[in-house]
């Protein structure tokens, strides 16, 4: 029995973070301190000189200090912010607090930048002492990093007015976003009769419903509700990339992909590796959308088709309470970890989780790092199905993840979203596995089979149809800007090529009712979910293999994350070379295993 407290909170508790929400007179005092604390660096950075001698290099040690400081405490306000306009898209206050704290970390980004440039101009041999003392060697990546970083950006000046006129203007328009999701009320008839409007998150859960016709007729109006907003889309997207290829060109980079890229610590050999052994694998997964075509009785899956749950005679898909998905998570992550379990019930009784389903929500699910108080905050908004189930279980990876990392220095808690994936695909694996392997029938064990398979999919069609229209779409935004009509062709053609056309119905305004190509934080925001699913496919293998054991070494990983690149850290705890496909073949194969399971079980039926 787990000592999880009874009922578990649908929503989360942001007042012990700062009371009062958009009102917080300690929100406001934070802000202020934040506002200190970037005026006490900006006046430090204008008297500083590089240093000529290892000596030199301890004038600095203060400022190192109190520059991750102030990124803690703004980081913290970011969270706070971004967790109060995802819980009410019409909390016009958090909007405007959302400026005031992007403005501080521009600031704080161009003082950074000046510190970029100063470790540029510092001589490698004197950086090289630098890094070795002993109160700066914990964070020695990470300054490296930041140093090699400088070598491919422009004069620390520009790119300060970079980041300066990035607030109303690259920033600005990608949290326009939020102001176009506002507006999205799609009207649905429910089970009394009654029409009520529902947000995008709501009608997003409705295209998962057991009840076909309920998906179709929800997903035809989720098509025409995103056209209507479709101009607001377009333009807001051609901007976002116009900004990225015009700074990429002033700073000499012809690749779209070498920003991602470095921001995941990869390499493209990394990348063209892991697509090699997914397109491979993929004809198998076809076989699979084709067998689930038939059992559901039709010729071809539709788009709202292939994440919907399958209906095996009478067993349907459950209504799966809050409650007990908290309660089931808890017990199968302490199969694998007893600590990963403690964590859980923690972040449970401590209410960092808003899964509440109520209009007026942001659409998709995140987990937020509250960096200054050293916890996390989980949102979604929860329906009751498996796919909510595995959705929680996934933000609490990323949860358990920071938790790890706590204690480090700010700066080597600075991991990629690359291997941020992967704790929280593989805490979704922890949860799938062991509830196909405890299955009590063979039409659950099958319903929850294929629930795993819909994950792959996911991970290996839908993302990549995401990659390869944002990849095609930069490449032709660089001749000018695409309406909202072609993209919507450019974005089906992808989906149908990633799906090698298994399906009869697509989604052509999916770049309009998907977050991720918004985000200004991190460009492409699409194949490390794919990196992190297949990486933690192959650290799950070797846990099975290895048994209890495992936990621990799980965890050093983890805690190496925001220190080194992905191919070091491959090769040091699993000793294995990322550029090369054999890795991901093996880790591609625990997912083709899961389909062969599948389509032997549905065999005649």
């Amino acid at each position: 029995m787990s000592n999880l407290k009874q009922p578990v909170s649908l929503t989360w508790d942001l007042e012990s973070v700062f009371p009062g929400g958009s009102e917080s007179a300690e929100f406001l005092a934070h802000l202020d301190k934040v506002e200190k604390g970037v005026q006490e660096l900006e006046q430090f950075s204008q008297k500083w000189t590089a240093p000529v001698t290892l000596e030199e290099t301890q004038a600095f040690d203060g400022f190192i200090e109190n520059l991750q400081d102030v990124f803690a405490k703004a980081g913290q306000a970011g969270s706070f912010v971004s967790c109060l306009t995802a819980q009410n898209t019409a909390d016009k206050k958090a909007i405007q607090l959302t400026d005031k704290v992007t403005s501080h970390r521009a600031r704080l980004s161009a003082v950074l930048a000046q510190f970029e440039s100063l470790l540029r101009a510092t001589s490698d041999e004197v950086f090289a002492g630098w890094i070795a003392r002993e109160e700066i060697a914990p964070i020695a990546f990470s300054l490296n990093e930041t140093r090699e970083k400088a070598k491919d950006k422009l004069s620390p000046e520009l790119e300060s007015l970079v980041l300066d006129l990035a607030i109303d203007g690259y920033h600005g328009w990608g949290e326009h976003y939020d102001t176009i999701v506002s507006k999205f009320s799609l009207p649905f008839v429910n089970e009394n009769g009654d029409t009520v409007n529902l947000s995008a998150g709501q009608a997003h859960n409705k295209l998962h419903d057991p009840d076909r016709s309920v998906r179709n007729t929800v997903f035809a109006k989720w098509e025409e509700k995103w056209a209507e907003l479709g101009d607001y889309g377009a333009d807001t997207l051609n901007r976002l990339a116009g900004f990225r290829l015009k700074l990429y060109n002033k700073r000499g980079w012809d690749d779209v992909l070498k920003e991602p890229l470095d921001y995941n610590r990869m390499t493209r050999e990394t990348l063209d590796a892991m697509w090699q052994a997914i397109t491979e694998a993929k004809p198998v997964f076809v076989k699979y959308l084709e067998r689930k075509a038939k059992l559901m009785g039709v010729e071809k899956l539709g788009w709202a088709d292939v994440e919907a749950p399958l209906t095996l005679g009478t067993q349907g898909a459950d209504n799966i309470p809050y409650g007990e998905a908290a309660e089931l998570i808890v017990k199968e992550f302490g199969g694998f970890s007893p600590k990963l379990a403690d964590f859980a019930t923690h972040a449970f009784n401590s209410s960092w989780v808003e899964a509440e389903d109520r209009p007026g929500k942001r659409p998709g699910g995140f987990c937020t790092n509250l960096s200054e108080s050293k916890e996390t905050r989980i949102f979604m908004t929860f329906g009751g199905t498996a796919s909510n189930v595995s959705t929680l279980a996934h933000e609490l990876g990323h949860a358990y993840h920071s938790f790890l990392l706590k204690d480090m220095p700010l700066f080597s808690r600075n991991y990629a979203m690359n291997v941020a994936e992967t704790a929280s695909t593989f805490a979704e694996n922890i949860l799938s596995s062991a509830q196909v392997d405890r299955a009590d029938s063979r039409e659950e064990k099958l319903m929850l089979l294929e629930e795993k398979v819909q994950r792959s999919v996911a991970f290996f069609m839908n993302i990549h149809a995401r990659f390869l229209f944002e990849t095609r779409f930069y490449e032709k935004r660089k001749q000018g800007l695409l309406s909202a009509e072609e993209l919507s062709a450019l974005m089906e053609e992808a989906q149908k090529e990633a799906f090698c056309g298994a399906l009869d119905s697509y989604h052509p305004h999916f770049w309009l009712s998907k977050l991720h190509f918004y985000i200004t934080g991190v460009p492409f925001y699409n194949f490390p979910y794919t990196f992190g699913f297949l990486f933690s496919n192959g650290i799950y293998a070797r846990a099975k293999a290895e048994g209890p054991t495992f936990a621990a070494k799980y965890d050093a990983l983890l805690e190496d994350t925001g220190r080194m690149k992905v191919e070091d850290l491959a090769k040091k705890h699993l000793n294995v070379d990322l550029a090369t496909p054999d890795f991901w073949r093996e880790a591609v194969g625990v997912s083709v295993a899961d389909v062969e399971q599948f389509l032997k079980m549905t065999e005649g039926m």
